[in-house]
């Protein structure tokens, strides 16, 4: 990939009409600002994008009635480098995307306000992988997700080559490829309901799925060749990078996970549940 600046375009909205109960639990208006170790999730994912040399703007698609709140968040971390920006979000998920993208020619990585475990690794082997694709989509396979935590995700795809699951982070390296984005209107919620991808995909690819005959690249290769684009799989070692805070449970697993780290960073060891006497 050339040394052109990322364009990042963070998804924060909320679905229309709908009272997140973390939110509610945390008495905030959205899910981005309900606090985890003593901050908004969308304020770990914003210290770790601020951090990356490569990033050079980040678009966060949000309700406009949230903005004051999360341009607080941005104060802390302008002096870093990148340049911030609050897009109100559209009608649906891939409107949002492209209002976010705005004239900027890219690439682009799309990610979520709840990926709380997003780490600068994972994000440069996306970047990476753009060299020679279109559209990029990072995995882990179920194993990894399980050694990270064992509570982690419990959705996976199921083909040839194993179990896996979806990390909410994709890369496009340009406006050609946002045709690939109508995965994200017609799949909706991947991960929870796999089978809304399906119904984006094509009979003979759901086929190929059903039967298990295609590796999770070569089914995200011909997935890409219906959308008209070039699609690449980055399959992540660490699996923490596909667990999101989407309910109490993963709520739960992320901050075990982000404990562990801050105690790394500090010296200190903590075991997991499930990874006592490992």
């Amino acid at each position: 990939m050339t040394g052109k600046p990322v364009t990042v375009i963070l998804l924060a909205a909320q679905r229309a009409g709908v009272v997140n109960p973390l939110a509610a639990r945390a008495g905030v208006s959205h899910k981005c600002l309900v606090p985890i170790c003593g901050r908004p999730l969308i304020d770990h994912v914003l210290d770790t994008l601020s951090t990356i040399p490569e990033v050079g703007e980040i678009h966060v698609s949000l309700e406009p009635e949230a903005h004051e709140a999360v341009e607080r968040i941005f104060d802390a971390y302008r002096e870093r480098g990148p340049r911030f920006d609050l897009v109100p979000n559209d009608r649906n998920i891939i409107a949002s995307v492209l209002a976010a993208a705005k004239a900027r020619a890219g690439p682009f990585v799309i990610t979520t306000a709840d990926n709380v475990l997003l780490t600068a690794d994972g994000f440069a082997q996306m970047v990476a992988a753009l060299d020679g694709a279109d559209a990029v989509i990072g995995v882990a396979r179920r194993k990894s997700v399980l050694a990270a935590h064992p509570e982690g995700q419990r959705n996976s795809y199921k083909l040839r080559d194993g179990e896996y699951a979806n990390c909410n982070i994709y890369a496009l390296s340009g406006h050609d490829a946002f045709a690939a984005t109508e995965l994200f209107r017609k799949g909706g919620q991947f991960q929870a309901k796999p089978g809304r991808l399906m119904r984006a995909i094509g009979p003979w690819n759901i086929v190929l799925y059903l039967l298990r005959r295609a590796t999770m690249e070569e089914a995200f290769q011909r997935i890409g060749a219906r959308f008209g684009v070039k699609a690449r799989v980055v399959t992540f070692a660490d699996g923490s990078l596909a667990i999101d805070v989407d309910n109490e449970r993963t709520y739960a697993c992320c901050e075990a996970i982000l404990k562990q780290r801050e105690a790394v960073a500090g010296g200190i060891k903590i075991l997991l549940p499930g990874k006592a006497g490992r």
